[in-house]
């Protein structure tokens, strides 16, 4: 039986040989009884199909809703700082500039590159995507220009790479502070002639191709310091999205955490659950340093772990229910990668001043007097944070 059909069988049969039973099931049917049965029973049997059936329907139409998302894809927020990043998609999705994406681990940078691709003239070509990180330098080269055959030692084939997959359609690195010199000379290349050589080959390929590339590096400490080269840095850096992270939009948190809920819910065949009122407030205080990935990952295994139709504080992680209190140290760990303080900062001041905002229901002089700064200070923040 297709999914997509809102029937469910249910045999009554006075044949009790198993061979007939497991026919009937394999054919489809939901469930098997041998006459007689008593009325109550199949009554029972009869109300759980019907809850099985809107439950298959409910998913169904989720997942139907999900596979035709807006436009944006997967990318939701209705914050001023992912308006803005919707924006940017939307001015740049048809030009044919190269474009960055900026941002922090887990922010969503390759659901803005795929955005931009479905909103293009390109949209019906191939999006290619690359983690530059991936693979050591020489399986990397291979990987994003292809070789031919003889070219290495196993290259017992010929084989085209990404640069070359990615032909009139948009080509996607990301991490691409990762590439080491000689790759970058080589991308460098490819972008002043628009052509290439596979390893190992002498004809040139021509490619025409959309670059849009991704870092949550500072690309610009890294050119001073002769890390990434000056000209692919221009090359690449013609038009930067920066893509907020979630600590910069919390009223977001909702948001995102209901659709988690709802497409997990959805894959794994459960009623629709909700989270309670105790344990949004957690993940709102929650400082969520792996971004929406994290805050992705912790409701997968909350939906999983769960049970009832409720999430509430008590099925939270321990480190976000102690993240979340006022005298956390979590909050002030300090990773071993270390911190950009300047970043950090800036984003504190901006959650404090959107906890006055909307405390003060958006009157400037209560907020003012709630973070204990004069008017004109409040303006200032306001203006910089575009809140």
């Amino acid at each position: 039986m297709g999914s997509e059909i809102d029937t469910l069988v249910l045999v009554l049969s006075s044949d009790e040989t198993k061979a007939t039973a497991l026919k009937v099931i394999d054919a489809g049917s939901y469930d098997y009884f041998i006459k007689p049965i008593d009325t109550d029973v199949l009554r029972h049997l009869l109300e759980r199909a019907v809850e099985k059936l809107h439950i298959q329907r409910e998913n169904r139409i989720l997942r139907q809703e999900i596979s035709r998302k807006s436009t944006h894809g997967d990318l939701i927020g209705s914050t001023d700082a992912m308006s803005h990043v919707f924006d940017s998609i939307k001015r740049m999705a048809r030009a044919t500039t190269n474009v960055i994406i900026r941002g922090e681990s887990g922010v969503g940078k390759e659901l803005v590159a795929r955005a931009l691709h479905e909103q293009s003239p390109r949209r019906n070509r191939a999006f290619v995507s690359v983690n530059c990180a991936a693979l050591p330098e020489g399986l990397m080269e291979a990987e994003l220009f292809g070789y031919e055959k003889g070219a290495f030692t196993g290259a017992v084939a010929a084989k085209e790479g990404r640069v070359e997959t990615a032909h009139q359609g948009t080509l996607f690195l990301d991490e691409i502070a990762t590439l080491t010199p000689a790759l970058q000379s080589k991308l460098l290349r490819v972008l002043e002639d628009r052509s290439f050589t596979r390893l190992g080959g002498k004809k040139s390929i021509k490619v025409d191709f959309r670059l849009i590339s991704a870092t949550n590096e500072d690309l610009e400490e890294m050119v001073r310091e002769e890390r990434f080269r000056e000209d692919l840095y221009y090359r690449i850096h013609v038009v930067p999205i920066f893509v907020p992270s979630l600590r910069e939009r919390v009223e977001d948190i909702p948001v995102l955490t209901d659709y988690f809920v709802s497409v997990y819910c959805a894959a794994n065949g459960f009623p629709a659950k909700r989270i309670a009122d105790d344990a949004m407030l957690a993940l709102k205080r929650y400082p969520w340093p792996g971004n929406v990935r994290e805050l992705q990952n912790a409701i997968q295994r909350l939906v999983i772990m769960t049970d009832g139709d409720q999430i509430s504080l008590k099925d939270l992680p321990s480190e976000i229910v102690q993240a979340s209190g006022r005298d956390s140290r979590n909050r002030f760990r300090l990773p071993s990668a270390g911190i950009n303080l300047d970043k950090e900062m800036e984003a504190f001041e901006r959650r404090w001043l959107q906890e006055a905002m909307e405390q003060a229901k958006q009157v400037k002089a209560e907020a003012a007097r709630l973070l204990g700064v004069d008017r004109n200070r409040l303006n200032y923040l306001c203006r910089k944070y575009n809140l």
